[in-house]
């Protein structure tokens, strides 16, 4: 993979999941934006979390092979394409299951940070590039919903089952899928 991957991913997310932010908008408001709602700080924080999710399912994707190896399932990227539907299926619930567990935690707090970071500067570029108060911003987030909802309820009863059908797909469609799962989040978010 080239550079070229990266920047597609960029691309990807922040046109796909900024639009799902500006749909569950819509549904929650009734406007697409407004004032302070920041949608090019959105986009510039969803293209670089793009980048950042395709280097986990890269990660993950691959590291799933050694992990199932252990207990002894004979499969790799060379095989995978030949293996049963079962088989397929099995690796791709656990490379879910690891890249939601382990990496998806830290990702969606660090997006409610970013998000918390762009309201409070009311939605301005310039507000944007301005420092982050991540202490601050930590301390006076709202705890109970990241961690009963977002984390308890979203990672497996959405993005389990979400990305286990993103990685059955080829690899090629993998990244695109993750970001049209962006906006199908944020119209299921706002219902």
């Amino acid at each position: 993979k080239d550079l070229r991957y990266f920047v597609l991913a960029f691309f990807k997310f922040a046109i796909l999941a900024t639009m799902g932010e500006c749909i569950g908008l819509r549904i929650s408001q009734g406007c697409y934006n407004k004032k302070g709602f920041g949608i090019m700080p959105r986009a510039i924080v969803w293209g670089v979390l793009g980048v950042c999710i395709s280097i986990a399912m890269g990660i993950f994707a691959g590291g799933t092979f050694g992990f199932l190896h252990y207990f002894g399932l004979d499969i790799n990227p060379m095989n995978i394409n030949s293996q049963c539907f079962g088989t397929k299926l099995l690796y791709a619930f656990s490379v879910s299951v690891l890249m939601n567990s382990f990496f998806a935690p830290v990702f969606m707090t660090i997006h409610k940070i970013t998000d918390t970071h762009i309201i409070n500067t009311k939605g301005t570029l310039k507000g944007f590039f301005s420092p982050i108060p991540v202490g601050n911003i930590i301390k006076n987030l709202n705890w109970d919903v990241q961690w009963n909802f977002v984390i308890k309820k979203t990672i497996p009863f959405f993005w389990y089952p979400a990305h286990t059908i993103t990685f059955l797909l080829p690899n090629e469609y993998r990244v695109l899928c993750a970001a049209l799962l962006g906006v199908a989040l944020g119209i299921i978010l706002s219902i």
